[in-house]
């Protein structure tokens, strides 16, 4: 699948995660994509729930959301429920829905080395690097797995460096970007284990969403994002 980029086709990250709760790491992770991939902004996709991690633990979908705008303020990041809106139970098809919404957007899929380790088991994966270009970020104690993974046996043969991506007219998918930098310490179990009670601080309705503009639902619905055991950066 080819791509064309031009003015009216802003290129925008996608990084999907439970932002439990959002925290400098994922601030800083994502301009450091946004830099490196010469993107307009990124979207942080804020998981409604994952059957694959424990419920327990897991702060209410307001509450993260709120985090996940308090982190992002000031910087050309949106946080958007849009997986919750659509009812898409798994990535490849939330992803061609997003591209089906905004035509006029070329979409850049942002995920952590722990995820490519395990990409090989979302459904239809090969499908979903059709679909847009891949970009990969080195985590500690994962670049072994993900290079041995059967996902990077495949996708190997279409690598595209960073400024190849930034810097070509059009670019096609599959397309394999990998990104490294000085990784940061921070993660959310951490955070929830020094301050267990962090979601309180945001209590109340669910803001709006920052893509869609819509009122977003405060609940967790046990059907979404079941392709995946963990998303971005958050650990």
């Amino acid at each position: 699948m080819r791509f064309r980029r031009g003015p009216a086709a802003p290129l925008t990250g996608l990084m999907g995660g439970s932002f439990n709760p959002a925290h400098h790491g994922h601030r800083r992770v994502s301009l450091f994509a946004m830099r490196a991939l010469g993107l307009d902004e990124m979207w942080w996709m804020v998981s409604p729930g994952n059957p694959l991690k424990p419920r327990q633990g897991m702060a209410p979908f307001a509450a993260r959301m709120h985090s996940a705008r308090m982190m992002s303020r000031s910087a050309p990041i949106k946080v958007t429920a849009i997986e919750q809106q659509l009812g898409t139970r798994y990535t490849v098809d939330t992803l061609r829905a997003v591209k089906r919404m905004f035509p006029r957007r070329q979409f850049v899929w942002v995920m952590g080395a722990d995820n490519l380790a395990q990409f090989h088991k979302w459904r239809n994966w090969r499908q979903i690097a059709r679909e847009m270009p891949i970009a990969v970020i080195a985590r500690p104690g994962y670049d072994e797995d993900a290079l041995a993974s059967p996902a990077m046996a495949w996708l190997r043969r279409y690598r595209l460096s960073a400024a190849g991506l930034r810097n070509r007219g059009e670019w096609s998918a599959p397309a394999l970007i990998e990104l490294r930098f000085d990784p940061d310490p921070r993660s959310a179990t951490q955070i929830r284990d020094a301050d267990p009670d962090w979601a309180d601080r945001f209590s109340g309705p669910a803001p709006r969403d920052e893509v869609t503009h819509s009122l977003i639902r405060n609940s967790v619905p046990t059907s979404s994002s079941n392709d995946r055991s963990a998303r971005g950066h958050d650990a």
